[in-house]
This record gives structure tokens, sequence and C-alpha cells, in this order.
């Protein structure tokens, strides 16, 4: 065995490092960087390479907005990059997982230890993490530039892997694409774009936000953010700011965004400014109408939820416990997909608190991803639904409480905040059931338990014990059945 693992892909050789018994390559640029001249443009090809190029360390992480501490980046490197983490380069036919990091569309790192793929490449898949343009370099809209550049970057990764990834040991025709949160939006939004679609066979998503934006509301955004830093709202005009004091305007905006409310109405509610744009070009519509109306085909699709979602926000915010009456109705005026009373009725004992747990649960992910489900179902994709009810001491079932379960990673940081220092055993073992859901899934098709349906709505319920039962929050989805989130739209003026 060679010291150090080579291959050789399509733009030049790479050399890796043996890790926890796996093969990893790091921070392989996929594209040129997005900066300077080809800033807010389509990814552009990397050209060829001669000699060996060293895979040791990430790359850069692309500029973050959000709140919290975030990933340091650099104003001028290539963010678009893949890290490939293979059991074996020698071997052949492994299923490929394509992990996609992009929370809220705003941040994310492959570099975060949550994500270490070593557990699952144990499991025999060959596991990719992809970085790409997030905030306002991904998804704001500029005239001067394309629109959703960071759904362009996902495809330029994909193209790169399909091109590449037999080198590594995978099955370039058994990809699975996967996502929590904003990367399991990326992945619904692929699911809709003709292009992507060749690209993958499988599909993973946990927490899929109902985030889509239209142009009209988009351009208002830009135009908020250009305000704010004093330059046009074009592409010419952004590219004379700094990217991360770009990122940091858009944070700033997503605090101010409620000032917004008579005018952006859901948007200003979320903390989110920028997000996918419904542009009638790459991405004409939203997931949910693309396979409502057979303009894309229905795939193997595991999808999944949090019981508590909201509970993570609310927890970190320092407001759980602090919701009242006026919260709750505001909330409902917000979110519900049509009479507020009628989430009422469906809830009749519901206090304030829970009730705004419950409005904000749902509108945020939990009805996008069991509507998501119902119309893959529907489009004669093959669908199995699960939602986590496995209950932390502090925040819950709650969001993200999945990836480092997923990922078998219940020690890394984020771990530790949700399961202690010393997860319990019953951590463990619902690690090890959703990793081995993940790796069968994307061998076969099938995490191991029954598929969903119109009829039976059969849903993984992962708890201590897990169980399989009907869809448990039966009266939200009746509530939102046949109302799909649709694109943020400005609120025409009195």
């Amino acid at each position: 065995m060679r010291e150090h693992p080579r291959v050789r892909t399509t733009e030049g050789i790479v050399e890796g490092r043996y890790r926890t018994g796996a093969a990893a390559f790091r921070g392989i640029p996929y594209a040129q960087p997005p900066v300077h001249a080809l800033r807010f443009a389509a990814p552009e090809p990397v050209p060829h390479w001669d000699g060996v190029r060293p895979a040791i360390d990430f790359g850069p992480p692309p500029p973050q907005s959000g709140p919290g501490p975030q990933a340091e980046s650099s104003d001028d490197a290539n963010w678009l990059t893949v890290n490939v983490c293979t059991p074996d380069p020698a071997r052949s036919g492994l299923p490929v997982l394509v992990w996609i990091c992009c929370g809220g569309y705003m941040a994310g790192t492959a570099a975060d230890p949550m994500f270490d793929p070593s557990a699952l490449a144990a499991e025999g898949l060959v596991v990719v993490s992809v970085q790409c343009r997030m905030g306002a370099e991904g998804f704001a809209l500029l005239d001067g530039a394309p629109s959703n550049r960071g759904l362009l970057d996902q495809i330029a990764a994909l193209e790169w892997i399909r091109r590449n990834i037999a080198a590594f040991g995978g099955d370039p025709d058994t990809v699975t694409i996967a996502g929590t949160s904003g990367g399991a939006g990326s992945v619904a939004a692929l699911l809709a774009i003709p292009r992507a679609r060749p690209l993958f066979r499988r599909a993973i998503t946990h927490s899929v936000p109902g985030l889509h934006i239209t142009p009209e509301l988009a351009q208002e955004v830009t135009s908020a953010l250009a305000g704010r830093l004093g330059v046009a709202p074009t592409a010419a005009g952004f590219a004379e700011v700094a990217p991360q004091r770009l990122a940091d305007a858009v944070t700033a905006l997503c605090l101010d965004a409620p000032a917004h409310r008579e005018r952006w109405g859901r948007l200003s509610q979320l903390g989110i400014v920028v997000c996918p744009v419904i542009d009638g070009d790459l991405l004409p519509q939203t997931p949910w109408e693309s396979l409502a109306d057979g303009n894309a085909a229905g795939i193997d699709l595991l999808a999944g939820h949090m019981r508590d979602e909201f509970r993570l926000f609310s927890v970190m915010m320092g407001v759980r416990g602090t919701f009242t009456e006026a919260d709750a109705a505001r909330a409902l005026a917000a979110f519900a997909p049509g009479d507020p009373a009628d989430y009422r009725a469906a809830y009749p004992d519901a206090t304030a608190e829970q009730m705004m747990e419950i409005v904000s649960s749902d509108a945020t992910f939990r009805m996008p991803s069991v509507l998501l489900a119902e119309a893959n179902a529907a489009a004669r994709g093959t669908t199995f639904l699960f939602e986590i009810r496995w209950e932390t001491e502090t925040y819950g079932a709650c969001h993200s409480i999945d990836v480092p379960l997923a990922f078998g990673t219940p020690d890394c940081p984020t771990g530790r905040m949700f399961f202690g220092d010393h997860p319990a055993p019953a951590v463990r073992e619902l690690s090890n059931e959703l990793l081995g859901a993940w790796a069968r899934f994307c061998a076969t098709g099938d995490p191991g338990w029954p598929r969903f349906d119109a009829d039976t709505r059969s849903t993984r319920l992962l708890d201590d014990p897990s169980t399989t039962a009907p869809y448990p929050e039966e009266p939200s989805r009746r509530l939102w059945h046949g109302r799909p989130p649709a694109p943020f739209a400005p609120i025409p003026s009195r």
C-alpha cells in the first residue's frame, strides 16, 4: 500500500491521507475561485494541473452569515471544494453519499467535526462533502449575474463527481444527494432542475425548509442590502464590497427584517432573507409544484424532520417559556396556510407556548418535509419518512439533532451540546439506527422500514425504542394538505 493514497482525476492527480481506516482527500477544487472577475459568475471549470496536488486540508469556508459564531472565511480564496472519504480507492462500484453543506442558505463548512465521514465510510460508502456559495454570494438576485449561483455550484460539484468518483472507488450511477435545513432545501431544489437530475439516483432530506422567493421580492432584498452598503444593486456594485463584509450585511438585514413586515410578510419573520429564487429559468417552480405538475419525476427519497423543530431557536434566543397569546396569534397570522382559527380547532387544548411551537415547527420544517414526501409518492417515487422524537434534556427533539446521529458523531461539539459529554447508550443506539438507515438507503434504496404512501403514511418514529406508525402529526398534516409553501412575494401596497 502506498504511504499516502493518490488518485488521478480528470483535472490532475491528488494525494490524500489515510484517516481512521479510510482514504481521505480534502479541499479538491471542483470550480475556479469565485472571486475577482469570476465573482457572482457561474462556476468555471478548473484548469488541468501537472504533478501531484496535496489534498490534505479542508478548503476555506465560504463567507458565513447568520447569528452566533461562524467559521472564519477568506475574502480571496477558493470556497468551491469537495472532500472525498473512501473505504478504498482501489475498489469499484461503492455507493456514493454527497453531503451539501448549506445551513439556512447562509452558513456551513465541510470542516465541521459533526460531518466527519469516518463512520459512514466504515459502512461501505464513498462520502463526498460539498461547499458552495451561500448568502448573498450564492443567492442574492443581482443584475448582471446568474441567479441561484449556489445551486449552480452544487450542480458543478455533482458534474465533478460524475466525472471522477469512479477513480475513488465510487459508482457514478449510485449517487445519493443529502442535506439538512438549507442543504435539504438545496436537495429538494435539485429534484426540480432537469440539468441536475441525471447526476444522482437518490435523495435524503432532513428538515426541508419551505424557503423560496419570487424575483420581485428578491430584488427588494437586494436593494435593501445595497442601501446598507452604499452601492448599486448590481453585480458590479456588490463586487465593490469585500465578501465577508457582504455576508455581515446579510446578517444585519436578517436581524432587521421584522421592520419590513408590512412589505415582506412571512420572509420578515424567519431570520433568513436570501434563498433560492423561482427565476423561471434554472428553477422555474418549487419542488412541490414540479412534482405535482409532472415536471419532475419521483425518486427514491428518504425524508424526515424533528418533532420539536422550533425548540432549538426558542432556547438559543432565550425566549422559550415567554410566549404569550399575542405571540401565538402573530405566528398563526404569519404562517397558518388557511384560517388561523383552524389551528385553534385542531389543537383546542394547546397553550400559547405549545401553539407557538407547533405552528412554527410546522411552517419552517415539518410540513415542507411531509409535503415533499407526499408529492414524491404521488409522482410515483419510492418514499420513506421518519420523525425523530428522542428528547434531549434542554432542546427536546429539536432542529439539527439529527446530523450528529446520522454521521455517528454524537461526541462532536454540537453533539455534546445536545447529548452531553457522555452520550447515553440510547443515543448510541439511535445513531446506529439512523446511520445504518442512511447506508442501506444509499446502497439499495430501502432504509429498513415500510415505505410512505397516501394510504398508510407509514413513518419511522426514531426514539427509545423506535417504532413504525402512521404519520404522528396528523392534525397539522390535514391543515397543510394540498397547500405547499408558496414562494415569498411582496405584499401589495394598500
